[in-house]
């Protein structure tokens, strides 16, 4: 495997990282008043929700590992950027570039691409999680429509969106639960949904997670992803894909946090010394250094295998399961080496914390992570090829 990275990863990352320092100095301000920063019309004119699709599809042209260094980069500057792309680009866009037809390339997954419209997946409910194969909500087919009726819940972007990726129990008699799933791109400006935000988050308290409601909500047949009962293995597919996302971006956030904790460690001094001589203070910036490098690697090695048209399930998982660990362990030891200044909101370590809890659960919890990779391990799970999956990645197709 080659992961030297090219002129073109270089530039890419270097103009997201400048365009992290934009939005650094006014994310605080939202963060405090529980408000979606407007930063969506800028990334789109940066090109940024394009990156990872092709050219003819209103993308940048752009390869996985781009996508993912692009990821790295937003959560440097805060975690709700790296959201943005892992409903839009990872979950929406990504999605229906992989599954979907023709039609519904040029229809939605254009203007995703370009920006113009933005997408979320709506998956999660109530009362289904982790356990994604028994979700409740429905949709029966009547003539050239589907009529969807129940309530997605934890959906980023919810309020913002105007596609949403949803996947519903067409066939309730199904023998096993998860053939009995479809999938559908959804208008969410049609008759019969309801949205709204959900107030007093933890954390990602600067981007938009809420729920949304369907009620009779008709969806032409030909919006539907992939054929019935193939809802399982599409959603699957999506959470391979925002998974890798979640995981580069976590390797941000311990970068985030190591060098926010290197910079203080280096200025603040007790007993006569910066506490950046101190063995323990050191002990946890090394820490930092190793998982930074470590968690680096697995998510470029899941970009790569995505590159060569390697289903990168099980490498995904690994990058999600470890990254995000690693950077909760970072952000809480980053306010430790801080004191009682990390306990505070005008140091952004505190922020860090917060919003690096939440990817703990989202996006497939450590817990069902922790079972993904000992079913690998014991030789209970392997990964068969996906119908729909596409051929590896082509600088020149792509453009």
């Amino acid at each position: 495997m080659d992961f030297a990275l090219t002129e073109e990863h270089k530039m890419v990352q270097d103009m997201v990282r400048k365009f992290g320092q934009e939005v650094v100095p006014i994310i605080r301000e939202y963060d405090r008043k529980h408000e979606p920063a407007p930063l969506l019309p800028r990334m789109a004119e940066l090109g940024i929700l394009g990156v990872g699709i092709p050219v003819k599809y209103g993308g940048q042209g752009l390869d996985y590992i781009s996508l993912g260094l692009v990821c790295e980069e937003l959560e440097y500057a805060d975690s709700t950027l790296r959201v943005v792309m892992a409903v839009h680009m990872g979950l929406c866009a990504q999605t229906i570039y992989h599954w979907g037809t023709e039609e519904q390339k040029q229809k939605f997954l254009v203007p995703l691409a370009k920006g113009e419209k933005i997408g979320c997946g709506a998956f999660t409910e109530p009362g289904h999680g982790s356990d994604f194969a028994h979700i409740q909500m429905t949709a029966r087919r009547e003539g050239d429509y589907y009529i969807l009726n129940g309530e997605k819940m934890w959906i980023s972007l919810a309020t913002l969106a105007d596609y949403a990726i949803v996947t519903v129990r067409t066939n309730p008699e199904a023998e096993k639960p998860h053939r009995g799933l479809s999938t559908f791109i959804v208008d969410l400006h049609s008759p019969g949904i309801k949205r709204g935000d959900i107030k007093g988050k933890l954390g990602v308290r600067a981007g938009s997670t809420g729920w949304i409601a369907f009620q009779d909500v008709k969806v032409p047949v030909e919006n539907r992803l992939g054929e019935e009962g193939e809802g399982f293995k599409i959603t699957m597919s999506a959470f391979d894909r925002g998974r890798y996302t979640v995981a580069s971006g976590a390797v941000g956030l311990i970068r985030a946090a190591l060098d926010a904790s290197v910079n203080y460690a280096r200025q603040r001094e007790t007993f006569g010394v910066p506490i950046a001589q101190h063995q323990l203070i050191k002990q946890k910036i090394a820490r930092m250094a190793r998982d930074y490098e470590m968690g680096r690697l697995l998510y470029l090695e899941a970009g790569w295998q995505m590159n060569e048209g390697i289903r990168a399930t099980r490498i995904a998982s690994m990058a999600k399961w470890f990254a995000t660990e690693a950077a909760f362990q970072a952000a809480n030891d980053a306010v430790q080496i801080h004191g009682a200044y990390g306990f505070s909101d005008e140091y952004d370590v505190e922020r860090f914390l917060r919003n690096a809890r939440g990817s703990i659960i989202y996006e497939g919890s450590s817990e069902i992570h922790t079972l993904i990779q000992a079913d690998y391990a014991l030789g209970y799970r392997r990964d068969k090829p996906l119908r729909m999956e596409l051929p590896p990645y082509d600088p020149e197709a792509w453009q």
